[in-house]
């Protein structure tokens, strides 16, 4: 069985940049400013329910009137 070269850098898929040797090792092909701004990119929130469970929320207004025990918001 053939062992994988060392860990060497790439270059980043978004800004051409240098991703460090241990994120290309855990499978990242982003550089860690490019990944942080993505991951800034993308807001959700989890918002507990009455008598429920847990349910993603991604757009805010769905956050009205959502845990008042059934009642209507306006």
């Amino acid at each position: 069985m053939k062992r994988n070269s060392p860990l060497r850098s790439r270059a980043c898929a978004e800004c051409g940049g240098v991703v460090a040797p241990a994120r290309v090792a855990i499978g990242y092909n982003v550089c860690l400013p490019c990944g942080e701004r993505i991951a800034r990119q993308r807001v959700h929130t989890v918002a507990p329910l009455h008598k429920s469970n847990y349910i993603v929320v991604t757009n805010r207004a769905d956050l009205r009137g959502l845990n008042n025990k059934g009642g209507l918001y306006r």
